[in-house]
């Protein structure tokens, strides 16, 4: 399974479950909580034969809970009789304000009340953070990427939450395993940008070597390898970037041409293509010492490993064939016969089955890997170029149709008839966008039990979940032209067994519920937490800022105006200041808006907001005179209600 997969018992088909229940759902529960036997404390509950114990911790060890830093939240979910961990369970959570006033005398009722509006998914009945969220990252034909929620829907269309600009246009891409950062390719720029997904934000670049395109990340994580098509020799190879540091570490010339990267499942070899070499370059990877260079064909386009067979892939175009590479010997195995065409290739989860393309015979060729034979020849998407899988599919896109090719791997294996269906993603077939990157612009969605399909022509990304006849949405990327996508998971993970954690910002300072939901045995309930005001020491002398605002939540859609002062030495105000600006945005991240401010009297400055939308609105004040004096204090979070919850 890749770090993508997740059970579906919280997927989308849960959701539409529950969601049908409606308030329905928390009458149902209502009395069977007051019959449950079950017993409560701060941070555990045991109801139905199922303790949960409730975590929201800093990451900082010994700090205390404070808006604005980075806390991990955690539910251990045990059966309460043998203490036995639930693996599997995909539990769901949300964070919102503390239920106040007539709400807490029905604790249980309002809980479940707020839970079926969270299932709604519409803009009014959002939480402020939601735990099993995910977002789309779309990668854009200019020098940016865009991030899309795929789960609110405005008027029948979704709006671009986000904008990421880069210094140069992107390639290719990949994400760390946590997903907390991503990797791009910029070939024109000689470097990596990366993406703090936390914040959608560039935290940086790194030099990558010349020409970078193909990006590929060890299974272990620990270093991001980078393909370098560069014409001189002397430069063409793979660039190795140590994730911790995000520092350059080392280069190795492998031969010329376009380089595609795959690993042994243990992270000790890299094996590397080189297209114009005619050459597979093996590599290990805590030496980077380049072990063996085998010839594998005139023109090899592609290299891919089976965890199963433990052997690497090598596809080649001009001559038709794959070879296969033992990873222990690191000797040729076997030679594949097939047709002149063949192109991209990757393995199913399981590494039972590779699926290699034949752009020319408009085919794909599917080999069993545990008898390294090719056991079916299938009539795809004209074109085929991109593959990806899910648990129970392999979905082929082809660059002269718009149709998306499923194959059922259950269906597959010698002897057997191969079930083949497949679905239009848009009208237009992606060869008439002109030039594409190598990212995929057909990938997994979180549940693994559906994709997303970038179609560049008519500048939408589809959904299409499985046993449907059609995609059931499309995300429309206003003001940019899509290229490719990737899923940002931001959902609950289960980190150890019946453990399930995430990390998130905390929001502005008060007392919040964190809802949990359980599906199978059904459980809803919420537990609370209390988020403390930033302070802190600053140096004598340093500039400060003091905000002048209560802790009262503001109404969404109301004018306000952010007043603060700065303040420096024994607190005497510092007056005249001409540069300062405002610089506010939605969380978890959306398009950022900076505006002048206004001294209203000595060392007083005030900034009208327009605080559009409900929820965690952080505020950070600049001023290039004061250099970077002011830091992370110069920073406060709002609290933001819908209009008719403030009435």
């Amino acid at each position: 399974m890749n770090k993508k997969s997740r059970p579906v018992v919280f997927g989308m088909l849960a959701g539409l479950t529950l969601l049908g229940l409606g308030i329905g759902y928390e009458e149902m529960w209502c009395d069977q909580v007051e019959a449950a036997l079950a017993r409560q404390e701060d941070n555990r509950l045991v109801r139905d034969g199922i303790a949960v114990d409730f975590e929201l911790r800093p990451l900082v060890a010994g700090a205390a809970l404070i808006e604005g830093s980075y806390a991990r939240v955690s539910f251990k979910i045990t059966d309460q009789t043998s203490g036995q961990p639930l693996s599997g369970v995909s539990p769901g959570a949300w964070l919102d304000p503390a239920l106040e006033d007539e709400a807490v005398r029905d604790r249980d009722k309002s809980c479940k009340s707020r839970v079926a509006l969270f299932l709604r998914s519409s803009i009014g009945a959002r939480p402020l953070m939601d735990l099993n969220s995910y977002f789309l990252l779309v990668l854009n034909k200019d020098a940016s990427l865009s991030v899309i929620d795929p789960t609110v829907s405005v008027g029948g269309t979704t709006s671009t939450m986000a904008r990421i600009d880069l210094p140069r246009p992107p390639m290719d891409w990949v994400s760390s395993d946590d997903d907390k950062r991503v990797f791009v390719s910029m070939p024109e720029a000689g470097e990596v940008a990366v993406i703090d997904t936390d914040k959608f934000q560039l935290v940086g670049t790194i030099a990558a070597g010349k020409q970078p395109v193909r990006v590929a990340l060890q299974p272990d994580g620990r270093l991001l390898w980078v393909g370098n098509n560069d014409q001189d020799l002397a430069h063409s190879g793979v660039s190795l970037i140590d994730t911790n540091s995000l520092k350059p570490v080392g280069f190795i010339a492998t031969g010329p041409g376009h380089h595609e990267i795959a690993f042994s499942k243990d992270s000790q070899l890299a094996f590397v293509s080189n297209r114009d070499s005619g050459t597979l370059s093996v590599i290990d990877t805590a030496s980077r010492i380049l072990r063996k260079s085998l010839k594998t064909g005139s023109n090899p386009l592609s290299v891919a490993v089976s965890k199963l067979s433990q052997a690497a892939y090598v596809a080649d175009g001009k001559d038709g064939t794959i070879t296969v590479v033992d990873a222990s010997s690191l000797e040729v195995r076997s030679v594949i016969q097939a047709q002149q065409g063949l192109g991209p290739m990757r393995f199913s989860h399981d590494g039972r089955f590779g699926v290699a393309l034949n752009t020319l015979t408009n085919q794909a060729l599917v080999i069993d890997a545990a008898t390294d034979k090719v056991i079916h020849q299938l009539d795809v998407s004209a074109e085929p170029y991109q593959v990806t899988f899910t648990q129970a599919y392999a979905y082929i896109r082809g660059l002269a149709s718009p149709k998306v090719t499923m194959v059922n791997l259950s269906s597959l294996g010698e002897g057997r008839q191969p079930i083949v269906q497949g679905f239009d993603a848009g009208p237009a077939a992606p060869r008439q966008a002109g030039d594409l990157p190598l990212a995929q612009g057909l990938v997994p969605a979180r549940d693994d039990n559906a994709v997303f399909v970038v179609n560049p022509v008519d500048n939408t990304t589809y959904f299409y979940t499985e046993g449907m006849n059609a995609p059931m949405s499309g995300y429309l990327n206003r003001g940019h032209v899509a290229r490719a996508a990737l899923v940002v998971d931001r959902s609950l993970r289960e980190v150890s067994p019946g453990v399930y954690s995430s990390t998130l910002k905390l929001p502005a300072a008060g007392r919040f519920d964190v809802a949990f939901l359980l599906n199978q045995p059904q459980i809803i309930h919420c537990f609370s937490t209390q988020v403390e005001q930033r302070s802190g020491a600053i140096p004598a002398g340093a500039p400060r800022l003091e905000f002048l605002k209560d802790h009262a939540p503001l109404t969404a859609g109301q004018p306000y105006t952010l007043r603060f002062k700065v303040l420096q030495g024994q607190g005497e105000p510092r007056a005249g200041l001409k540069d300062l600006t405002v610089r506010y945005y939605l969380a978890p991240s959306s398009r950022a808006r900076e505006i002048p401010v206004r001294e209203v009297s000595e060392g007083l400055y005030e900034a009208p907001l327009e605080l559009a939308q409900s929820g965690a609105w952080y505020v950070h004040v600049r001023s290039p005179s004061l250099g970077n004096s002011l830091g992370d204090k110069a920073f406060a979070s709002l609290r933001v209600v819908p209009a008719q919850a403030a009435r």
